[in-house]
Order: C-alpha cells, then sequence, then structure tokens
C-alpha cells in the first residue's frame, strides 16, 4: 500500500504539474499572426504598420511570428470587411486599419459584419497634411497663394474618405474653383499621378510625408505644405503626432490668415464634426468578433510596452521623423464605439455632398 500511494502522489504531482505549466503557457507560443493593413505597400499606413509589426511582436508574451498582408481598395474598406468576414477569429488575424471608423459611421451598412462588433485593442489620433504643385498658375510660394489658384485639381482615394472630404470642404470653405480626381486604389499611386500632373493636390498623413513628400516633392522644390488636419475633442484644437517641428498652419489657423477671421457656418461645422470622429481614431488595432480575450490582452500589454520601447522610438525617428504613441486600455472600446456615430444631420449633408462633386 506505501508503494501505491507513493506512485499516486507521483502522478498527482506530474499531472498539476503539466496542468500548472499550461495555465501559464502564454496564449502566442507557437503561433503565428498575419497583420492585415487595409492600404498598399508604400503608403502611411503601410509604412508606419510595418514598422510596428518588426516591435511589437518582440513583446507580445510567447513572441509569436508577425506576417504582414496589405488588402487594399475601397479606401481601406475590401481589408477592413475581411477581417470580419473571413479572417479566423482564433487569436491569430488582426487588423492595422486607418480611416475605417469614420467610413462605418458615414455608412454602417457597407459592412455585412457590424464593425461595431469587431474587438477594439487599441486606437491613435491622426492627421493629414495638404500640399499643392508650385507650378500651379499663378504660382505656388507660400500657403496663402492657394486662393489664387487656377486649375486647381486635388487627388483622392474615394469620395467617402475623409481624407478627401475635409480636402474638399476646405476649398469650398476657402471659395477656391478646382476639379476633384479620385478612385486612386493607395497614396503612392495618387502620388505618382500628382508628380505627373495629373492632379496637383493631394494630402498624406505624417508617415509617408515625412518620409517620401517632405524630401523628394518639397525640399527639391516640386510642391509647398498648405495646411494640416487639426484635432479636435469636440471642444478644442490640438496638434496630432507627427506635426511637431513641421512648419505649417493648421486649416482654421491658414483660413484666419487668409480671410481675416476664424471659419464659420454649415462647412465648418461639418469639418469639426469629420476631424472630431476620425481625428480620435484615425488608426485603430482590431480583431474580428468574438476574438478570446486573452488575445486581446496580450496585445495591449504588448502595444504598451511598444509605446515606451527605445528601438522603436530610435526606429521610428529615423524612419518618418516622429514616434506615434496608441492607446491601448479596458476603456479602448468604448471610446472607439463613440467616434463610429456622427449625427444624422451630418450624415445626410456628406451623403448629399458626395452626389454633387465639382465639374
Amino acid at each position: 500500500m506505501p508503494a501505491v500511494r507513493a506512485v499516486a502522489l507521483i502522478c498527482a504531482c506530474f499531472l498539476f504539474g503539466t496542468v500548472s505549466s499550461r495555465a501559464d503557457d502564454p496564449f502566442y507560443r507557437g503561433k503565428r499572426i498575419t497583420l492585415l493593413i487595409n492600404f498598399a505597400s508604400g503608403g502611411p499606413t503601410d509604412i508606419e504598420g510595418r514598422l510596428f509589426a518588426k516591435h511589437v511582436g518582440r513583446h507580445i508574451e510567447g513572441q509569436p511570428s508577425i506576417v504582414v498582408q496589405n488588402m487594399e481598395g475601397a479606401g481601406g474598406i475590401v481589408g477592413a470587411k475581411y477581417l470580419g468576414e473571413v479572417a479566423p477569429r482564433d487569436g491569430t488575424a488582426a487588423g492595422y486599419f486607418t480611416g475605417t471608423a469614420f467610413i462605418y459611421a458615414l455608412d454602417p451598412d457597407r459592412f455585412r459584419v457590424d464593425f461595431k462588433n469587431y474587438e477594439f485593442v487599441a486606437t491613435q489620433p491622426g492627421t493629414t497634411v495638404h500640399f499643392v504643385r508650385t507650378d500651379v498658375p499663378p504660382g505656388m510660394h507660400t500657403p496663402s497663394d492657394i486662393v489664387k489658384a487656377e486649375g486647381l485639381i486635388g487627388g483622392g482615394l474615394s469620395i467617402d474618405t475623409p481624407k478627401d472630404l475635409r480636402m474638399r470642404l476646405a476649398f469650398d470653405m476657402l471659395g477656391i474653383p478646382y476639379r476633384y480626381v479620385t478612385g486612386y486604389r493607395s497614396s503612392p499611386a495618387a502620388r505618382l499621378a500628382f508628380q505627373r500632373g495629373e492632379i496637383n493636390f493631394f494630402a498624406e498623413s505624417p508617415p509617408s510625408y515625412r518620409s517620401v513628400v517632405e524630401p523628394s516633392l518639397v525640399k527639391t522644390g516640386q510642391a509647398i505644405p498648405v495646411f494640416y488636419d487639426p484635432g479636435y475633442d469636440g471642444q478644442n484644437f490640438f496638434v496630432p503626432d507627427g506635426i511637431a517641428g513641421l512648419r505649417m498652419l493648421p486649416f482654421h489657423e491658414l483660413f484666419r490668415k487668409i480671410r481675416g477671421g476664424m471659419p464659420s457656418g454649415r462647412l465648418w461645422e461639418i469639418y469639426k464634426s469629420i476631424i472630431g470622429a476620425d481625428g480620435i481614431i484615425q488608426r485603430v488595432i482590431v480583431m474580428p468578433p468574438g476574438a478570446p480575450q486573452a488575445a486581446i490582452d496580450a496585445w495591449r500589454t504588448a502595444i504598451m510596452r511598444v509605446n515606451d520601447d527605445p528601438a522603436y522610438a530610435e526606429d521610428a525617428e529615423r524612419t518618418f521623423g516622429f514616434v506615434s504613441q496608441w492607446k491601448a486600455a479596458a476603456d479602448t472600446a468604448k471610446v472607439a464605439q463613440s467616434a463610429l456615430t456622427i449625427s444624422p444631420d451630418v450624415r445626410a449633408f456628406l451623403t448629399d455632398y458626395m452626389k454633387n462633386l465639382p465639374k
């Protein structure tokens, strides 16, 4: 009997140790994550997303491998819908998206799987820098010259992207005649059209503006920055990440400089609604609905570590001149949900605005 008890005790200890070891085993040990980027390679989302992916894997417990996959189209909607409708929901798929929140708020019916039901892991405010070719008649030498522009052609990715809408609203508030060409599949494609002169006004977010536009177009004299879209929290304007050190004015300050007073009226209120929604969560890291909580927690912990990682900061500064910061906490989903809704009157106005394109 003593021998039997000893064997039983040894077996029990072995089983307990095995169960305990499995319980403490990181969720992502031995796994591979696909990080889906909803714009093409070479664009601002891709530049920032790939650098992020390079570093975040070291901070996810279990150190899974991370594979980046670009899935562009329809202003980022193709990739966003794929994540919710097709991608696995076991924690091995995540999205690094730009502009999706506002497009959803504008037209929720475009999503077969409700975007509000995705798992919001982290959010990041953002902005865009608008720039013009210097050879636009009679010559663009300072940002204020934009009101003298003749033959202005604004380019964009899709009529419903917040970047396109902000550009058009700015032109209309300043009273600038313009043509509008949209439907470029990605920022690099639109940038090439800009260099060829097919369009002469475009906007990029800070990663690609600082790493591509400024050195190749601004410093060579082919373009000048005109304004950036400020951050807006519903009451106050703020300078978004990536703008510090760039010599340019936010739109409302450029308007004041040109027109002598702050913008006002319906278009201005619509513009503020867009930057209030898109500017707060311009970029999001999301997982499909129903992703395991252990996966979400592992991602959030890793993202906060990336925010404080000197190697990431050094790489970001070297690549695009600033260090973007993510917000990843228990209230992230609540913050995201609040930005996924715009008022019915704003939606109705923009729906009509998108139908009435400049000739």
